[in-house]
């Protein structure tokens, strides 16, 4: 994983990155979290994946994501999936 670009959002209490990775196929929102989570040392549950991108025909995807201080201030700025609460 190489890291592209980096911003520390002090008023939002989070890293803002933009990474890329190489994977064989489409590795799914988990798989990266899991990934993203060993590399940088965090916890899975403070990450937040915003949007997971590739060109066609390359294994290159960039991924950008925040990385947030705790668990309390992610749950406090990002919006909830109904849907996801809904199967809990």
């Amino acid at each position: 994983m190489n890291v592209i670009k980096e911003f520390k959002n002090d008023l939002l209490k989070r890293k803002e990155l933009e990474v890329s990775g190489d994977y064989d196929s489409n590795p799914g929102y988990e798989r990266v979290k899991e990934d993203l989570s060993k590399e940088l040392k965090v916890d899975a549950g403070n990450i937040s994946i915003k949007r997971l991108v590739n060109e066609f025909g390359s294994n290159e995807f960039v991924i950008e994501l925040f990385i947030y201080d705790s668990a309390e201030d992610m749950e406090k700025i990002e919006k909830r999936n109904k849907k996801k609460e809904k199967k809990k």
